[in-house]
């Protein structure tokens, strides 16, 4: 009978956005499993770390060497029958650590219907027939593009940046602006139909540009946030600043160039989050991962439709006809961390303050649960769930325990739950200030109980 408790193996991609050697919190974590297929090299960039069984890079047990889409099609009862059934044998979330030193391509992801045309027209640049949505939690400070702008937001820098309006043209520009003067916070369905279709509109006439056009734009806007500092883009607005703008231009030309990019930066929500803090990105909603280390969880797909700051492959048409067009302000992308009541804390984790936090973003494929123990000793014992889990360590040590099979788990260390198992997570600190900090992603196709109702 296979222990419900497996140390994995985990692939680290190499892409030229990723942070260099030890910086890299998906190298570090890719390292700390020896394996001969791996060492850290200073000088290359490492973006991601797959944990999970999608084929691109598959998990492995670190034991045996077999994966882990292996593992759980030979026995079911590891993802719990309700789970395998309905998501075909296969975990249905692929869960990743990202170090983002340049930003990623603009881009969405397709929902189901989209994905399935996409893959079955051009399965090359779509590898598969599944949506992705994804939930993205910070781990280092983080920098992200994320969602359009309040439509007062657009029209202002329409109306103040000069190459923005050079790009789009002036007639289109001053339409948009004049169609949305009257925004109003709580509107009318039929109403914010029609501002999507003008944001559709404005969108698809920037992307549609020539590349000499954009370049052209692109000198003179560099130029204009180089000189103009605080001032720049009329002092920017309430959420992102003149000189926050200025300065992102700055760093997104010297990675790239002339690029759309540029000008998308004033169509989209500019974020940044803390440690802890938490995006949720629904299929077909536009975004870009600027810097930081993040852990990231999403419907298992490698389905991505990009448009900008990238040398891969773009998709400008399908984006722009894909996207939801809707706009609000970043707080709205954010996502509230609740209290996760089905771990047990004993005394010395409730006395040093340890916590244990659940991420759950409105879909079925997966939900993130967040442990900060404190101290030494410090323990949590999670009720069995009917559902597969993968855990990983991002920051101290301690030990991770099903039934009698106890492990040792630090930094980089990953592991995955069979479904129905009790786990444990204990903390081994030196000092009551050491934490030991995991992230499990799991599934459950009911509840977040084995046997709730």
């Amino acid at each position: 009978m296979q222990v419900p408790l497996i140390r994995l193996q985990c692939g680290a991609n190499s892409y030229d956005w990723g942070k260099l050697g030890n910086s890299s919190a998906a190298a570090r974590f890719a390292a700390a499993t020896p394996s001969d297929d791996f060492s850290i090299q200073e000088d290359c960039p490492y973006a991601e770390l797959w944990m999970g069984t999608h084929p691109s890079n598959p998990s492995k047990d670190v034991t045996t060497g077999r994966t882990l889409l292996d593992l759980v099609q030979e026995n079911q009862a590891l993802l719990a029958p309700s789970v395998a059934a309905r998501y075909e044998n296969k975990l249905p979330f692929l869960f990743k650590v990202l170090s983002v030193n340049k930003a990623l391509s603009i881009q969405a992801h397709p929902n189901k219907k989209l994905a399935e045309k996409l893959h079955a027209r051009d399965p090359k640049n779509y590898p598969d027939d599944n949506h992705k949505p994804e939930m993205a939690i910070a781990i280092t400070p983080f920098e992200g593009l994320c969602g359009f702008r309040p439509l007062a937001e657009i029209s202002h820098f329409l109306q103040s940046i000069p190459a923005l309006r050079q790009l789009v043209g002036e007639d289109k520009a001053n339409e948009f602006v004049e169609r949305v003067k009257d925004v109003k916070e709580d509107e009318a369905e039929e109403t914010v139909a029609q501002h999507k279709k003008a944001l559709q509109e404005i969108f698809g006439a920037l992307m549609s540009k020539s590349e000499s056009d954009m370049a052209a734009a692109a000198k003179v806007l560099v130029e204009s946030a180089a000189s103009s500092g605080a001032d720049f883009a009329g002092g920017g607005v309430a959420a992102t600043s003149g000189s926050v703008l200025a300065e992102l231009v700055g760093r997104l030309y010297s990675q790239f160039g002339p690029d759309y990019g540029l000008f998308v930066l004033f169509f989209l929500n500019f974020v940044t989050l803390q440690p802890g803090e938490a995006l949720f990105l629904q299929a077909d909603d536009i975004h870009a991962y600027v810097s930081g280390d993040i852990v990231e969880c999403m419907a298992s797909s490698d389905n991505v439709v990009r448009a900008g700051f990238t040398p891969k492959f773009k998709d400008v048409d399908t984006l722009v006809n894909m996207l939801t067009y809707n706009y609000a302000p970043i707080d709205e992308q954010k996502m509230q961390p609740t209290d996760y009541p089905y771990a047990t804390l004993n005394r010395a984790a409730y006395s040093s303050g340890s916590q244990v936090t659940l991420y759950d973003p409105p879909i079925d494929e997966f939900s993130v649960v967040q442990s900060s123990l404190r101290g030494n000793g410090s323990k949590a014992t999670f009720d069995p769930l009917d559902g597969p889990s993968i855990i990983i360590c991002t920051a101290g040590k301690g030990k991770i325990s099903v039934g009698p099979t106890v492990h040792e788990i630090r930094e980089g260390y990953v592991f995955f739950v069979g479904a129905t198992a009790e786990c444990v997570l204990e903390s081994e600190g030196a000092s009551d200030d050491d934490e030991f900090v995991t992230f499990k992603a799991f599934c459950e196709v009911e509840d977040h109980r084995n046997g709730s109702s």
